[in-house]
């Protein structure tokens, strides 16, 4: 961390699954909240050298125009260090919302959950791997 600023807990659980990492946004995310996580799962790519990231989003009530524009940018980040990344669990409203206001996520490949963003990610990378079970 930088200086002597304390950062409380970030709110995005990040696992390592395979040769993929597992991003959970488990609240809504604040701007600063939302570069923290995007600074965070970078990291991790280069760190874990992963080849696929899932970010599930399922959690979420809303997401704003800030929120989507970063997701983009984790997503041609983590692109440039080599990784594809799959949005999973936009909520109907979100969704409808989105169109509505002519939002979009330019270039971030979406799945309706986590299953189906892994059957997506192993496609992507040709590393297959399937959610463990309980």
């Amino acid at each position: 961390m930088r200086g002597a600023e304390t950062a409380s807990p970030l709110l995005v659980s990040i696992l390592r699954q395979g040769d993929h990492l597992l991003a959970s946004i488990n609240a809504a995310l604040d701007d600063g909240e939302m570069l923290r996580f995007q600074e965070a799962l970078v990291e991790r790519i280069g760190e874990e050298r992963c080849r696929g990231v899932i970010i599930d989003v399922a959690a979420l009530d809303v997401l704003d125009s800030y929120g989507a524009r970063t997701l983009g940018v984790m997503a041609e980040m983590a692109r440039l260090r080599g990784a594809e990344t799959v949005v999973v669990g936009v909520s109907p409203e979100i969704a409808f919302t989105m169109v509505r206001l002519g939002m979009s996520i330019p270039n971030v490949r979406t799945a309706l959950d986590l299953e189906e963003g892994l059957e997506l990610l192993g496609r992507l990378t040709g590393h297959r791997v399937t959610p463990r079970e309980p």
